[in-house]
């Protein structure tokens, strides 16, 4: 057995022996440590990133916790709070969490990420509904040696973003008369804004949104054999030549940035619970 291996078993023995009574996770919810809109789910308990990952300085210092919880009588795992190739987290380490969620029983994931969007028809507040991405990272999850008990040495991407969570997801933002913003994700590094070039380099190519923690953890599920989905909450407007023009201080784009953020989240919120309960 791989060090990798026996590490990813070992946490989720770990996690494992935190669950609740008759605790059996079916699914998953990745979001940020300060996205509330878990106002429908019912706390069971949780546990810290600090007391999982004890010996390893840098990964504990992620103030983040996994969340056990009922969401319509349904058991979920929740990851409030996750780690960033920008905060310098590598690439393994990223993937680790998602083959940990396999080990501990989940089968279905949505992950809710901050992003900037491209495409003109788009605006601040919304959701974009993620069907694909670009990786323009640099870099992945599965370079190295490969576990094949984790997955194959080459997973097929071209169901990245599982088609069949999208249409029931897809469904639900109609039910619920909640604008469809479908969006193809690019994965950026991050931390540092878009230039201008970048922007409208990244919409020629085919990109409506920019994130910087997604791509990752879309990789490793795929190759894990995980159904996957991706929600993203506008934040930013990265329209090329509207940015140069953009006579904003930096302190007024954080407001505006904070307060897209909280609109989209509440537009989430309203619906999130239903995901969880219907894929």
């Amino acid at each position: 057995m791989s060090e990798q291996l026996e590490k990813i078993k070992q946490t989720s023995a770990l996690i494992k022996n935190k669950f609740p009574k008759k605790f059996r996770p079916s699914a998953a919810l990745i979001i940020e440590k300060n996205f509330e809109i878990l106002s429908g789910f019912r706390i069971l308990g949780e546990i810290g990133f600090d007391e999982i990952f004890s010996q390893d300085e840098i990964l504990k210092r992620n103030a983040g916790k996994i969340i056990f919880a009922d969401c319509g009588g349904r058991d979920v795992i929740v990851y409030s709070g996750r780690f960033h190739y920008y905060g310098g987290i590598q690439m393994r380490d990223i993937g680790f969490m998602i083959y940990v969620l396999r080990y501990l029983g989940v089968k279905k994931i949505v992950s809710v990420d901050e992003v900037g969007h491209l495409n003109p028809r788009f605006s601040c507040g919304e959701i974009s509904l993620v069907y694909d991405h670009i990786n323009l990272m640099g870099d992945n999850p599965l370079i190295g040696k490969n576990e094949s008990e984790l997955g194959l040495r080459f997973p097929d991407m071209s169901n990245a973003y599982d088609k069949s969570l999208y249409k029931k997801i897809y469904r639900i933002f109609q039910e619920n008369m909640i604008r469809i913003n479908e969006s193809v994700m690019l994965g950026a590094i991050g931390p540092e804004s878009e230039t201008d070039a970048e922007a409208r380099f990244y919409r020629e190519i085919g990109a409506d949104v920019v994130g910087y923690s997604m791509v990752p953890e879309n990789i490793t599920s795929v190759h894990a054999g995980l159904s996957f989905a991706g929600i993203g909450l506008i934040t930013r407007e990265l329209i090329a030549d509207k940015m140069m023009e953009d006579e904003r201080t930096d302190i007024q784009k954080i407001k505006e940035q904070k307060e897209n953020l909280n609109k989209a989240l509440k537009e989430l919120g309203k619906i999130i619970s239903r995901i969880l309960i219907k894929i």
